[in-house]
Parts: structure tokens; sequence; C-alpha cells
């Protein structure tokens, strides 16, 4: 649970964060009242503490610097001051790294996710990925946030040596574990904790939350607490008060969607189908994403819809999520 009396960037982003979408319009440009309405709906939900911007859901990839940080300044105007903001840092230059990090932080971040360059997926070093990060810290004073890859990702995981050799660094402040299998979760976690118990550790992989929960957890950055925030809020605070029944119907309500946006093939879709959801349920005005993602085939809406249908009738089933304890 968040501090309030002693706010630490490591205890802000302790809770659900969502990992919010980028509307676009017809010629492919910003939305920019789409994406305004989207986050502050998001961020209104009672339990989410923050937003992670400019990150995968967000599209960081095919969106140029100058819209990165538009898009931190608008969702900093749309939500006020109060909503903690982490803006993700993907470049495969780590010199565009840093700019992207100084105008992010010029534009109104409190913290930034430093996303593995894409290139690495191929196979990294130890003193690269130092570099990388270093750059990236000299340009601002944020925060920042390490993002650990899936174990599928090839090879943009973190070795544990090289996690333990980042967060010597006192800017680290947590960790998008997003390994995607429970067991290097597991591995990661403890390692980090025992040199940097501080380190603010947050399960983010949506198809196993419970399980995370389970392990042990500051908080997640999820993009599934931008389809279904209230549902998400809900497993988390039945986790925090180790109601490990009603965190489990929470997980059986909700992961039928995780599987249809996460796991059916090819993952890259990933931020198309959030926002096919959003789109089904009426929040966004379209499904756009920027080439090279192609439009959704009618049978994977149709597979989003019974996802929600089912989400929607669980919750509706189980009593109102009891808030953790003060």
């Amino acid at each position: 649970m968040t501090d309030l009396a002693h706010p630490t960037p490591a205890t802000r982003l302790a809770g659900i964060h969502a990992a919010t979408v980028c509307p676009f319009g017809d010629g492919y440009e910003i939305d920019e009242a789409a994406l305004a309405r989207h986050v502050a709906e998001v961020a209104a939900v009672p339990g989410i503490e923050g937003l992670l911007i400019n990150g995968h859901a967000g599209e960081n990839f095919v969106l140029d610097p100058g819209e990165k940080s538009r898009v931190v300044s608008l969702i900093r105007a749309a939500v006020g001051p109060g909503v903690f903001l982490t803006s993700g840092i993907n470049a495969e230059s780590s010199l565009q790294a840093a700019r992207d990090a100084a105008a992010a932080e010029a534009a109104g971040a409190d913290a930034i996710l430093v996303f593995p360059p894409n290139a690495w997926a191929l196979g990294q070093t130890p003193e690269g990925v130092r570099l990388h990060h270093e750059a990236v810290a000299s340009a601002c004073t944020l925060p920042i946030v390490l993002y650990q890859a899936p174990v599928g990702a090839g090879g943009m995981p973190y070795p544990v040596p090289t996690l333990l050799d980042l967060v010597r660094s006192d800017r680290v402040v947590g960790i998008k574990e997003g390994s995607w299998e429970a067991a290097a979760y597991d591995q990661n976690r403890r390692a980090v904790k025992a040199v940097r118990p501080d380190v603010a550790v947050l399960g983010s992989g949506d198809e196993h939350l419970l399980a995370c929960y389970l392990l042990g957890t500051e908080g997640s950055q999820v993009s599934l607490a931008a389809v279904v925030p209230e549902a998400v809020v809900a497993l988390w605070h039945a986790a925090q008060a180790e109601d490990w029944t009603a965190a489990r119907a929470w997980h059986e309500a909700i992961y039928p969607l995780a599987v249809a946006i996460y796991r059916e093939r090819p993952g890259s879709y990933a931020t198309a189908r959030l926002k096919a959801c959003l789109t089904i349920l009426g929040r966004l005005g379209n499904g756009r994403t920027r080439p090279p993602i192609p439009p959704l085939p009618p049978e994977e809406y149709r597979r989003l819809e019974a996802a929600l249908a089912h989400a929607d009738r669980a919750a509706r089933a189980l009593p109102p999520a009891r808030a953790e304890a003060a």
C-alpha cells in the first residue's frame, strides 16, 4: 500500500497502475481528445494509483519523439498533478533514449520506464546494458523503473547478475517484472530484494497476476487495468487482504480475457486487441493501430466479445471488493 505520510517514488509505484493506449484518428494522427478521455476515465477508477504511458500498449514503438513528449503533456493536463505518471522510454539508440527521457521530464512525467532496445533480442552484454541506462539517467533527474522482458523474448531479459548491477544505482526505484513466467519472476524478485529491499518489484504479467501476488509484489503496471480496471483492482485488494478465495474468483473472471489478449498469436497484436476491447465497451471510437499492425479480423472481435462478456458476468456474481486496510 502507498505510504501517504512519507511517499517516495518506490511507494508511489505501489498498487495498480494502468498501462493506457494511444488512440489514433483516420490519418493515424494521435486523437488528442480521445486520449484525454481515455486516460481520465481510467485514472478516475478507485484503486488505480497511477498510469504507465508510452508503454507497449501505448504503441511507443511507432510514435516519433515529438509525439511521445506530446502524449506526456496531454495526459498530464488531462489527469492533473495528483496522478503518478510513468513514461516509457523505448529507443534503439542510447542517445535518443536519453533525449526522450529529458523530454518526458520536461513534459511532466514522474518516473521513466526504460525498455531494452529491440536489438537486444539477438543478445546483450552487461557493458551495453549499463551504458544504455547510464545515458538515460544522465539526461534527467527522474526515478527509473527497469523493464524485465518476457522469457520468450530472445536475448532481451536481463540475467540476474545484470539486474543486480542495474539496481546498484539509487536512481532505480522499481522493476516492471514482465518475465511472464512464475519461476523467473520469483528468482528475480528474490535476488533483487536481497540487495535492494526498497526497490518495488511489480508483478506485471497480465495472465498470472494472481501467482505474482501470492509470491509477493508491491503492485503492477498492466494494460489489462485499462480495460477492466475495477476487476484488476478487486484482485489486487483481495490479494492484499490475503483473501485467496476471493482473489482466485477474480482471477477466474479475468483469465479468459487475459488469454484472448496476450496468449493468442501473434503477440504483437496485443495492443490491437486492447483497443478492440475498448471499442466493444464503447470507450473508444475505433480500434485503429498504426501499421504494420493491421486491423483485427472479425473472429478476433468475437473472441474478445465473449471474454469480455464472461468477465462481466463473473464480476456481477462476486461481492464488492474489499479495499486494502489502511
